[in-house]
């Protein structure tokens, strides 16, 4: 579902337009994922949310090729016969050959075509395809590991596939394949073996032994050129997948990574140096004002709100009485093992319904006498609109909002309460929601949805009422949840080692100005990290209502930088590079002289800083309801200020939190 933002005054109309011209009318591309119609990890969201573009940009001869996967098939895909006759043939010889390959379309934007295989079909060839693939290649894939069995079935698969779609066309092909990752690796490394007529493209986004090392708490990055991969990779039992992945990156005509960082991972792991950055984008819808996005803002924090009512029912009303400061509530999303919702928490929802109930029959009842004295044209009496009854029911209301115990910390029963590592950090700094706690902490272990009895709300609309999105990950080679936190104008965290915090430092004088905080993990030590988050989210929190205002609208202003219609010209020089080295008699293609991902770099905005203690003077705390703010003006200093960054593209999942104030 495309991510709404406006139009008009905050489009960037200094993004620069590609105008290469590659003729495509001879070539097909055939574009290779496990996530196909087959929603396993962030690949997927990267190939469903491009195929729109790369639909436009291939018609009819640009194909998906996955896994089958019958309960995906019957939500998700359109089975239909073959429009394109050679590869009707293709499916219909290798179906006679013992295999199972499905065509239809995926329904999704764009309507892509895809092409399933059916891996568990064919399992019979296992052994076989393991014995050439020791004989051939000298990798042994173990019997216990599923996965990667999984990634041989498939591999040999896709390669038989585009063989024998190179030998059914009547004249030479220009076949181009894109992989994406290391399960999908090993078609690439046999259609190089068998030297098949066919560009290879392979593009990792995020490197096996990368994600293995971190997640075994090594200095990652101070330490790449230091490893041993082979040693490494054995001691965690994954070489035979390294070898995979190595493979493909080392055969690939093109290699790519979606970032900078993990580019520099790449090069030391898998011991070769990208040839193309290609960032994640995503579909940006436009609205046609721009004051849009700020009212669903408002309109999905008021939801939000409503929970915290019911949650801190009580101890919210005592904090505002008492002119207390500004009170932060951290939302921590992330799914655990439960067992049910929280009955404290489910009780919260259920007194702020009753209280709810109770405003509105006293209402309907006001209104009842009020409408009665009116009708014999008499003003009423306002000390006997209210009865005895009246002041009874909203007393009883009153007091059952009185609790015996803390707001719970966590909405659900965990069944692993005790080694939760969130829930632990909360018992170490004895953050428990007490009324003099002035950050309130709300564990939600599970996915949000609309279907909630709890939170009624999806990711979107809870991302779009919340104030900051809090990303701090150590290993993050894209990071779609700060992407999508700028799309919908949310100001965010990440850090610059995530993929998102390097495109942007790339691409922004000031990020911070604009509601991008970039926190330093990778140049100095825990400590100082951790004191410059807390200098971030405390800077945040001084913010006026106003200048939250400003720099929402800022924030929302780089989603053009975030669009594939603007990151898709990675992909697109990436598909070029590979059809010039593959077919060099037919296509050209020259390689850019810059040296970095971005296309522009935005300087400070040349109006009102976001920061309070940098804003004194020009909004003044008095001032923050008068002093007008023309977004108009705004956004036409920004884009007369956005200069040209001569630069094209060459390479040299953490905890999601979301403050709701």
């Amino acid at each position: 579902m495309p991510l709404a933002r406006s139009l008009s005054v905050t489009s960037l109309s200094g993004l620069d337009e590609w105008d290469e011209e590659f003729d495509l009318e001879d070539a097909i591309l055939f574009e290779i994922a496990w996530e196909v119609a087959n929603k396993v990890g962030g690949i997927y969201t990267v190939i469903q949310t491009k195929a729109r573009l790369t639909t436009e940009e291939w018609g009819e001869n640009y194909f998906l090729v996955g896994p089958y996967v019958e309960s995906n098939v019957r939500t998700q895909v359109e089975l239909i016969e073959p429009t394109n006759p050679t590869l009707k043939r293709t499916i219909d010889k290798m179906n006679a050959s013992g295999c199972k390959v499905y065509f239809g379309r995926w329904l999704i934007e764009g309507s892509p075509y895809v092409v399933l295989i059916d891996v568990a079909f064919t399992a019979w060839s296992l052994d076989r395809w393991k014995s050439e693939l020791w004989e051939t290649l000298s990798i042994g894939v173990p019997w216990f590991d599923r996965e990667a069995n999984d990634a041989v079935l498939f591999g040999f698969l896709t390669a038989w596939l585009l063989g024998e779609y190179a030998s059914q066309c009547e004249e030479p092909p220009h076949i181009l394949a894109h992989f994406h990752e290391w399960l999908a690796g090993l078609g690439l490394v046999l259609c190089r073996q068998r030297q098949l007529p066919v560009a290879t493209i392979f593009t990792t986004h995020a490197t096996l032994l990368g994600r293995y090392l971190c997640a075994g708490n090594v200095d990652f990055y101070n330490h790449l050129a230091e490893f041993n991969v082979d040693k490494e990779a054995g001691d965690r039992q994954i070489y035979h997948r390294y070898c995979l992945e190595r493979a493909a990156a080392r055969c690939a005509h093109v290699f790519t990574t979606v970032s900078q960082i993990t580019a520099i991972e790449a090069e030391f792991l898998l011991k070769r140096k990208p040839d193309i950055i290609t960032p994640n984008g995503l579909n940006v819808k436009k609205f046609s004002a721009m004051h849009e996005f700020q009212n669903l803002h408002a309109k999905s924090k008021s939801r939000i709100q409503e929970f915290i009512r019911g949650h801190f029912y009580g101890l919210n009303y005592l904090l505002r009485v008492n002119h207390s400061d500004v009170t932060v509530v951290a939302f921590f999303i992330m799914p655990a093992r439960t067992n049910n919702f929280n009955v404290e928490t489910l009780k919260g929802q259920a007194v702020r319904k009753q209280l709810w109930d109770t405003a509105q029959t006293v209402k309907e009842r006001f209104g009842k006498k009020l409408y009665d004295s009116l009708l014999v044209g008499q003003l009423p009496d306002v000390s006997k609109m209210l009865d005895k009854e009246d002041f009874t029911m909203m007393k009883r209301a009153i007091f059952s909002t009185q609790r015996q115990c803390q707001p719970p910390v966590c909405t659900h029963n965990m069944l692993e309460d005790s080694s939760d590592p969130i829930l632990n950090c909360i018992r170490r700094i004895g953050l428990f929601n007490c009324a003099a706690d002035r950050v309130k902490v709300i564990f939600h272990p599970e996915f949000l949805s609309s279907t909630s009895p709890l939170l009624p709300m999806d990711y979107e609309e809870f991302v779009r009422g919340c104030h900051l999105g809090v990303f701090p990950s150590y290993y993050e080679p894209w990071g779609y949840t700060p992407a999508e936190c700028t799309v919908m104008g949310i100001p965010s965290i990440s850090t610059n080692l995530s993929g998102f915090g390097c495109f942007m430092e790339e691409h922004i004088a000031d990020p911070s100005a604009y509601g991008i905080y970039i926190l330093d993990r990778r140049f100095q030590g825990v400590d100082e990290s951790c004191n410059q988050l807390t200098s971030f989210l405390f800077q945040f929190c001084k913010q006026s209502r106003r200048q939250r205002i400003i720099q929402r609208n800022r924030t929302e202003r780089l989603s053009d930088l975030l669009d594939w219609r603007y990151l898709g010209r990675y992909y697109i020089a990436a598909r070029h590079m590979a059809l010039a080295k593959a077919f060099p008699d037919t296509y050209m293609y020259e390689a850019h002289e810059s040296t970095s991902s971005s296309g522009f770099r935005y300087p400070r905005p040349a109006s009102v800083p976001p920061s309070p203690s940098l804003s004194r003077h020009s909004s003044p705390y008095h001032s923050d309801d008068d002093e007008r703010y023309d977004e108009d003006l705004e956004a036409e200093k920004d884009r007369v200020n956005i200069r040209p960054f001569a630069s094209r593209t060459k390479a040299g999942d953490g905890v999601d939190e979301s403050e709701v104030n």
